[in-house]
């Protein structure tokens, strides 16, 4: 990869990793829906001016519905909840774990030997992540975080059929297949009159987090890591993402004081190493065709 690239997949990690702080701060002032649909709906803006691609509604609602509002929803809902930013972070890294399983079963793509080694390491961590359940969360909320990296990987997936696509326009219509059902979600769960209360008393750092959330977070950023995508191999630019939950763990510990109990903390990195083995892997084979 070129340097500069090499500068933009870093700079779209550190983004994607402070994003989970600005949401924590975000939801002081909003519920879990309200921010959500204000994250896509800025997000969705570009639409104003780009033609919708050449996919399918059902397919876009498809994506949309499992790579960002299913897992962004519950993400925030956890982290509303009481689930740590850090702790966060590492388990919505833990898609890798779940594309590769869920392309085993829907696909035939059968993970290689390191693969399925990341994805013992993985598992393990998870499971150390449980042991520590309970204490400063709920079991309900772990469950609910637990929904971001299934419904990511679904998403991945669902995304591999609309590859052709123009990475920009797409993620826009993304966004406002994602923003319209939760604008009908935010005015049924939480009511008109809150929801403009909540809009009205918006402070500046409540509009700069969900300005950065939807702007940054969602729309350039990952438009950047689309583009990377396109003119280098996954196995090149995949990588970077281990960095995200790093710096959603450390940028936790300086803004709000987060701190990880032993078990908690060897689960985070057992998870991290696992989805370093996975991504650094090479590519599973297709199980031959049966005639």
């Amino acid at each position: 990869m070129k340097p500069a690239d090499v500068g933009i997949a870093v700079m779209v990690a550190v983004i994607w990793g402070l994003a989970f702080v600005a949401s924590r701060i975000a939801l002081n002032e909003f519920s879990p829906e309200l921010m959500t649909t204000l994250r896509f709906a800025i997000a969705a803006l570009p639409c104003l001016f780009l033609r919708k691609p050449d996919v399918s509604w059902p397919l876009l609602i498809g994506i949309s519905s499992t790579l960002f509002l299913g897992q962004f929803l519950a993400q925030a809902f956890a982290i509303a909840h009481g689930v740590p930013v850090g702790l966060s972070s590492v388990i919505v890294q833990s898609q890798a774990l779940f594309t590769i399983a869920f392309a085993a079963v829907i696909f035939g793509e059968m993970p290689t030997r390191s693969q399925a080694i990341g994805i013992a390491i993985a598992a393990l961590g998870l499971l150390m992540i449980c042991g520590t359940v309970g204490y400063d969360f709920s079991v309900a909320a772990f469950a609910i975080i637990m929904i971001c990296p299934i419904s990511f990987a679904i998403g991945n997936l669902l995304l591999r059929r609309a590859q052709d696509a123009p990475m920009f326009d797409l993620f826009a219509w993304l966004c406002l297949s994602a923003a319209v059902p939760l604008a009908l979600l935010t005015l049924i769960s939480n009511g008109p009159q809150p929801t403009w209360q909540a809009l009205s008393h918006m402070s500046l750092t409540g509009l700069i987090c969900v300005l950065c959330l939807g702007g940054i977070s969602t729309s350039i950023a990952y438009w950047l890591w689309g583009r990377l995508l396109r003119d280098y191999p996954a196995a090149q630019v995949v990588p970077f993402a281990l960095l995200v939950p790093f710096v959603g763990s450390a940028g936790s510990s300086i803004v709000f004081g987060e701190t990880f109990g032993p078990l908690r903390l060897t689960g985070m990195v057992t998870v991290i190493a696992g989805i370093a083995v996975m991504l650094l892997s090479k590519r599973p084979k297709a199980l031959p065709k049966v005639a």
